[in-house]
Formats: structure tokens, sequence, C-alpha cells
């Protein structure tokens, strides 16, 4: 069973739709108890860094998530999702991330004839053999929406990049810790094999 953790933070439902239609047995939740419970668990997110992470405190659900990461249950965040594993974001700033993974989010630079936010497709450049993009072609395209960036510390983490007026860590592998700055759920085919790739991975790493 997969936990998506609810949160009041955008685009849960699109990912569910996703998940089902692998097959996937899915719950939305915000108990600590059923998202410790589950086989693998989704962060997903839309909207201000800020304010997620406010009701992630509200509903207690920072330290839920630092137990089940600790715990070695396969975890996926998802656009706001990859970027509250972090420590901050200059969209809110004095506001702290989850700090589980050391970086942090800044504004995509300005650059003319670039619109920000980058939204639409955008090709992926593959590195350091990340697990959610097995069988996959070497630079397959997913769909981004967002105006800031992760800038990841440790680049050894980083599994997957693109180009839009920066270097984007697009997608980060710590473990069975695994985020994505696009949208998997909204990436067509080449989403879907993600999730079916995540959904695949065992409590084991490896």
């Amino acid at each position: 069973m997969i936990a998506i953790i609810d949160y009041d933070a955008g685009n849960i439902k699109s990912v569910e739709k996703a998940l089902v239609s692998l097959g996937q047995e899915v719950v939305l939740t915000r108990e600590r108890d059923t998202i410790l419970a589950a086989d693998k668990v989704i962060l997903p997110g839309v909207g201000s860094f800020g304010d997620a992470m406010a009701n992630l405190r509200a509903y207690g659900l920072d330290q839920v998530i630092r137990e089940a990461v600790g715990e070695n249950i396969p975890f996926l965040g998802i656009c706001l999702g990859l970027q509250l594993l972090f420590e901050y974001s200059e969209e809110s700033p004095g506001v702290e991330g989850l700090g589980i993974l050391k970086g942090g989010i800044v504004r995509i630079p300005k650059r003319e004839g670039l619109k920000i936010p980058h939204m639409g497709w955008n090709s992926l450049e593959l590195i350091n053999d990340g697990r959610l993009f097995r069988g996959l072609p070497e630079h397959p395209y997913v769909y981004f929406v967002h105006s800031y960036y992760l800038r990841a510390k440790d680049e050894g983490i980083v599994k997957a990049v693109t180009d839009y007026s920066a270097r984007i860590h697009a997608s980060v592998e710590k473990g069975n810790l695994f985020a994505c700055q696009f949208h998997p759920e909204k990436s067509s085919e080449v989403g879907l094999q993600i999730l079916k790739n995540f959904a695949a991975i065992g409590k084991e790493v490896g």
C-alpha cells in the first residue's frame, strides 16, 4: 500500500489517479500509524514553501516524515514535496524546511526569452544511475511547473538535471529517499514508468 500524505497542498488526486492506473493500492492520509505502516510514502505538493511547512507542522507530519525516512520506507517527494525535504527556500525567508537533505531552494534567474515559472515539458539529463529512471531513454521529457529550484549540497545524490536559465537539480536519491522537481503524474508514459519504478522498490536499499 502506498500512502500519499494529505496536508492540504495540491496535486494529491492526480498522483492517486496515476498510481491506481498502475494497479497500486493507495490511501490519502495524514495519520501517523497509517503512514508508518505503508509500503511506500509519497509527499506531493503545489504552492508556497512557507504555507506547506506550516501545514506539515500543524498536523505533526514533519516528525512523521522524519520517522518514515528513518525507518527506510521508500519515500518520494514530488515538486514542492522535493523542496520541503531540504533546509530552506528563498521563496519563504526565515522558514526552515525539513532539513532531511542538505541544500536549499533558490529562485530561477531571469533570462531574456525565458518565462518564469518554468512551465511545460523539458528533457532530463540522467546521471549517477537513479533507480527511478530505469527503463527510460537517456533524455526523457517530463512536465515541470516551478519558479524555484533545488541546489543540493551533495551533487552525488542528484540523479537528473535539466537546463532552464540554470542547471536545475531535477531529481535526487539517497538510500530509499527519492524526490523529483517535475510532476511524474503529469508526464505521460515516462512519468508512469517513474512511478512504476518507485512502486517496485523494496524497503531494503539496492
